[in-house]
């Protein structure tokens, strides 16, 4: 997978759960303390969002992340 396939695929991501819980662009910008075209740039995959701003979105969104280390 390319970087531009995984930010892509990020952005989808983002944007389906965000659907989920019924939140706009503009609510989740609001939260986060930043732009709508900022949030509307991640999910069209646009923008590799920061690992900061990552985690800042997927809490607002009530989402989780798990770290799995492979088995060798």
């Amino acid at each position: 997978m390319t970087d531009q396939e995984l930010t892509e695929e990020i952005g989808n991501k983002l944007r389906i759960c965000r659907k989920e819980v019924r939140m706009t662009q503009s609510e989740l910008a609001e939260k986060l303390n930043v732009t709508k075209s900022y949030i509307s740039r991640i999910e069209n995959g646009l923008i590799t969002p920061s690992v900061t701003v990552f985690y800042r979105i997927i809490e607002a969104l009530g989402m989780r992340v798990e770290i799995v280390k492979p088995i060798c």
